[in-house]
């Protein structure tokens, strides 16, 4: 299968933005050491940087949307690019806890851009598969750059990995402007029109399933490292591999996500994945202690982590027919909500003196939530005419 070489830049920059975000997690004693602070300190970088996420999608989206998609893409990158290079010689904690918040800035309304740009890229029936090749960089990320920036960071420094990102934004930036493109912008829109979609239940049907549902999953991977060392008994130098293993599944979970959404429908793959999450964190919880099953699932469950976005992403268009780019940004918000909500909940048992499966046991609640919603907008929003009249009663609340 040959790929449309215009998706390779939106991949690189989810390269980018998929090793700034996760490389960190593996890096923390090094910087809690060389900023003279203790992990948990450190770990707030972490949260800076998704609040970046969940406050600049929103804003950045609502002051572009007027501007043709390839330039804003380009300086969105720009400013990711400049952040990270900035957080590569950051001199002390508190300047870096800005630049964090900061770097975080262009990652949601990147992802929300390109996804509109992949599906208008795409051919009719492929879009779903062309925002899971965008979100290709993100899986790759997991799989070959984090293990790798790790490693470079714990044997020379951290900071080479910030400078590492910095140059992977460099190379996206090259490749939007040279295979990205150009298309229109959209004139007959402003930030209160795009951020007209809240007022739909559709909207927010979808975002309760990505921050609830899939929050679930992040309640695992939150914990991997404690849950394979402590309950498998995976040595903790080969907890690298153990990564690797997750990556991959990453990587085949998002495309084959893609290509279920283009066949069985977006919102049918949606309850399946949701039903397969709630199968695979039982697994977790009762059976991790035997290592070769825990290594399986650790395999499926990175895989059911990445096959959501596109199926997810495409609902939330169809939720907001004339506000792609802002809805596709709040699926970013969402998806970084699911990530706090998951570590947040997780670690309520393990305060409590519980086992590291137990994180996994509230995963099971939180997905089996969020298939009960999924479930509930299949039967809501099934059909195109309660769609249309859902649009119907905006018309005549906004002409009143």
């Amino acid at each position: 299968m040959q790929i449309d070489k215009r998706i390779i830049p939106l991949a690189i920059g989810g390269l980018g933005i998929g090793t700034t975000e996760f490389t960190i997690m593996g890096l923390l004693p090094d910087l809690a050491r060389s900023l003279q602070i203790s992990i948990p300190e450190a770990g707030h970088l972490i949260s800076a940087y998704a609040f970046g996420v969940v406050v600049g999608a929103p804003i950045l989206i609502g002051y572009s949307v007027k501007f043709p998609p390839k330039k804003v893409l380009i300086v969105l990158m720009m400013i990711f690019t400049l952040f990270n290079a900035l957080s590569a010689i950051a001199p002390d904690y508190n300047s870096m806890l800005i630049i964090r918040f900061l770097s975080g800035l262009p990652h949601g309304a990147f992802f929300g851009v390109g996804t509109v740009v992949a599906t208008r890229m795409a051919a009719k029936g492929k879009e779903a598969f062309y925002i899971s090749l965008m979100f290709t960089g993100l899986t790759v990320a997991n799989l070959a750059m984090v293990p790798l920036v790790t490693y470079i960071g714990h044997e020379f420094h951290w900071r080479w990995y910030f400078a590492i990102v910095a140059v992977i934004g460099l190379v996206a930036l090259l490749f939007l402007k040279i295979w990205l493109p150009g298309m229109d912008a959209n004139q007959d829109t402003h930030f209160k029109e795009e951020i007209k979609f809240l007022r739909r239940k559709q909207a927010w049907f979808v975002l309760a399933i990505t921050a609830i549902g899939f929050g679930g999953l992040f309640t695992w991977f939150s914990y991997i490292t404690p849950l394979m060392t402590v309950v498998s008994g995976i040595a903790e130098n080969n907890m690298a591999y153990v990564m690797i293993l997750a990556g991959a599944g990453m990587v085949l979970g998002n495309l084959v996500g893609g290509y279920l959404s283009d066949r069985l429908s977006p919102e049918k793959t949606c309850i399946l994945l949701l039903t397969l999450m709630l199968v695979s964190l039982s697994g977790v919880f009762f059976l991790s202690e035997y290592q070769y099953i825990s290594l399986g699932l650790t395999f499926i469950c990175g895989a059911l982590s990445m096959s959501v976005a596109a199926p997810i992403n495409i609902m939330m268009m169809k939720a907001a027919p004339k506000s792609e780019m802002m809805a596709a940004a709040f699926m970013q918000a969402a998806f970084n909500i699911a990530n706090a909500m998951g570590a947040f909940l997780g670690g309520i048992p393990l305060e409590n003196g519980f086992s590291y499966n137990y994180p996994s046991l509230v995963g099971v609640f939180m997905t089996l939530i969020g298939l009960m919603i999924s479930v509930r907008y299949l039967y809501l929003f099934r059909t195109t005419k309660s769609v249309e009249k859902e649009v119907s009663a905006e018309c005549i609340i906004s002409d009143k």
